[in-house]
């Protein structure tokens, strides 16, 4: 059975998930499209999650996964055919049963390309109902967000969609 306990010191600023924009993904503007921005999100995502021990088999092991409620995607620059990106996240907030990760999707130039923040439960799987974490899980969980919470906060975490007046 996979080992279920954090990396030791975890990585701060977490960065392990690259990849590329792909032919496919490019829309009829010949940038990406909104969507595959999300996919590359949700890879750096899987990214984060194997290093918190919630990785491929995690499912098979608790019966139990993470369903996102709320997202919020900036977009700051356009992404080309064959871009090259990283996901840097970063654990802004977990407890007994949510776990909030920020996102930001580096781009070729170094700058930032799109945020994202997003919202997880953890739900058993058989009883479809919002589920407290394993013990070790929250243990890896709070050792993240902790060694996180010395990372400077983004100035867009938090934020929500207004029109200004």
């Amino acid at each position: 059975m996979p080992d279920a306990r954090p990396e030791p010191g975890f990585p701060t600023p977490f960065a392990r998930y690259t990849g590329e924009v792909l032919p496919a993904w490019i829309d009829s503007n010949d940038h990406m499209n909104l969507a595959y921005y999300v996919v590359l999100f949700d890879h750096g995502t899987d990214a984060i999650y194997a290093a918190l021990g919630m990785g491929p088999d995690y499912k098979q092991r608790y019966r139990a996964g993470t369903f996102a409620v709320e997202t919020h995607t900036l977009y700051r620059a356009e992404l080309r055919v064959d871009a090259r990106v990283t996901v840097e996240s970063l654990v802004a907030g977990a407890d007994e049963k949510r776990l909030h990760l920020a996102h930001t999707m580096v781009g070729p130039d170094g700058r930032p390309a799109a945020m994202q923040e997003i919202l997880f439960l953890h739900v058993d799987l058989q009883t479809r109902r919002v589920a407290p974490w394993p013990a070790e899980i929250l243990a890896n969980l709070l050792t993240a967000r902790d060694a996180h919470a010395r990372l400077p906060r983004p100035d867009w975490l938090g934020r929500r969609i207004v029109m200004p007046g």
